[in-house]
């Protein structure tokens, strides 16, 4: 192979309906990614840990081991790859619990392929660069977590920021509550530097959509809540996140 050519990303697709894993698998494909399809739970947590694919796009109802099982079985290995959840379009239940166990962002069934291939490349940008790093530390067995690396005090190559006890450093991807570690998954860490990056300042849960998930307001707001709730929830009584009713979030300095 020549030495300036690449590898295509590899997307694993969990499936059990093969009229739409094909489907996905063909704007896949035409987008430039390589592409692995499984049609059942047990196959594809097999596949996750066996080919370490850039990112997971997971049916929720699967046989064998739904897509919510197989989730809570990744995250429980501590590999953090990026997980793009399919769900029923009046299921708000798997999608709750799905992102409260770690995914990434969710499309609704039916959905538009470029849509899905759209959130999939903004799941892909916001796992990029020290992201990426920390999950093939991860792999090689350092410690677990999206934002695993040195103290958060050596910079390497981004802000470190602070709210009261809780340091965020941008380029290890490492989170602080006190002399405690946090670990966080990359869009739970993504929406916490949002908002301390501008301290005080109310951010409207459209605006944290367009800033963290890379795409408008047409797509729900829930999320956003879920994911709010997440980061609360892991900092515990140091986080510096504020409600702002009717209006959104903001971080207290």
């Amino acid at each position: 192979m020549d030495a300036d050519t690449h590898a295509p990303e590899l997307v694993l697709v969990v499936e059990d309906e093969a009229h739409i894993a094909e489907l996905i698998r063909m704007y896949l494909v035409r987008e430039g990614f390589a592409v692995e399809v499984r049609a059942d739970g047990p196959a594809g947590l097999a596949a996750a840990r066996a080919l370490t694919p850039v990112a997971v796009i997971l049916d929720v109802r699967l046989p064998g081991l739904d897509g919510r099982e197989l989730l809570r079985a990744l995250r429980a290995d501590g590999d953090w790859v990026p997980v793009l959840l399919v769900t029923a379009r009046d299921d708000e239940v798997d999608r709750v619990v799905g992102l409260e166990l770690g995914a990434d962002d969710y499309v609704t069934k039916p959905f538009s392929p470029r849509e899905l291939v759209a959130r999939l490349r903004a799941v892909l940008r916001r796992t990029s660069g020290p992201a990426a790093l920390a999950r093939s530390t991860d792999v090689a067995g350092a410690p677990a977590g999206p934002g695993a690396g040195a103290g958060p005090d050596a910079n390497a190559g981004g802000p470190v920021l602070r709210a009261g006890v809780v340091v965020l450093d941008v380029g290890r991807r490492r989170v602080l509550a006190g002399d405690r570690e946090v670990t966080l998954t990359t869009t739970e860490f993504d929406l916490l530097a949002a908002l301390l990056r501008r301290p005080g300042l109310v951010h409207t849960r459209d605006r944290l959509l367009a800033d963290v998930w890379g795409y408008q307001a047409s797509a729900g707001t829930r999320t956003v809540d879920v994911h709010v709730a997440q980061v609360r929830a892991k900092l515990g009584p140091a986080s510096p996140i504020r409600t702002v009713r009717g209006v959104g979030y903001t971080a207290d300095a």
